[in-house]
């Protein structure tokens, strides 16, 4: 069998490559580590609201998983401010989005 019929051959053996095609392999290899954000439930948005709740009037530290495509990303510290009318919140002086909570955690463990 030629080599051109195995594998990847036939498509590494064309010396044309149109612009769409080059487009759609810079894409591909883009979005080939993307992770997609998580849906929560009530449930789990309550019990964020309360941690965070705490953690603003008691000053309690709290861990924050939060959305990022390529890889796992936490806030850590105690909340400063919560401004919900945009849908934000402070961490030392920084502000983060509301909507890319994952979860909560309390000293390296999930918020129970």
């Amino acid at each position: 069998m030629s080599k051109k019929l195995q594998g990847n051959g036939l498509w590494e053996s064309s010396r044309m490559m149109l612009p769409e095609h080059k487009l759609e392999l810079i894409n591909s290899a883009k979005t080939a580590g993307v992770r997609l954000p998580i849906e929560l439930d009530e449930h789990e948005w309550e019990r964020i609201a309360r941690a965070m709740s705490e953690s603003l009037q008691l000053r309690k530290p709290i861990a924050l998983r939060m959305y990022h495509a390529y890889e796992e990303s936490k806030v850590i510290g105690m909340i400063d401010r919560i401004d919900s009318f945009r849908g934000r919140f402070m961490v030392d002086g920084e502000w983060f989005d509301i909507r890319q909570i994952e979860g909560v955690e309390r000293d390296g463990e999930d918020w129970e």
